[in-house]
């Protein structure tokens, strides 16, 4: 796991915002992650990936889980999960937390670029 905050985010050109911290040249695929107070997520068991995964926290206050060790998370957080971790939020019991989460490769979406496309 790294961590960095909101300001630490940004490529001044037409990479994606976090091409100078994590692999892959263009955003793949992503999503917007609603907990409510108390929630994890992934309550379904085990949660790993063979990606980074980058995590913006955008609201709230809670823990990250990271291979059975937490630490704790706020707004303007953006946490890097690195391959393999086991990875959970968990929001404060009083606090809702959303989160922003994306993943990059280099071919990108296929909404964006279809297959075949160079995306010029």
């Amino acid at each position: 796991m790294r961590r960095y905050r909101f300001a630490d985010l940004g490529s001044g050109g037409p990479e994606h915002i976090a091409s100078h911290l994590i692999s892959g040249k263009r955003i793949a695929t992503g999503g917007l992650s609603f907990h409510a107070p108390g929630g994890r997520t992934h309550p379904e068991g085990e949660h790993r990936h063979d990606h980074e995964e980058v995590f913006c926290i955008v609201q709230g206050k809670g823990e990250l889980e990271i291979d059975g060790r937490r630490e704790p998370i706020h707004a303007g957080d953006v946490i890097v999960v690195e391959p393999g971790e086991e990875h959970y939020i968990h929001a404060d019991r009083e606090t809702p937390t959303i989160n922003c989460w994306f993943r990059a490769d280099d071919a990108g979406s296929p909404k964006q670029y279809p297959a075949g496309s160079s995306g010029a």
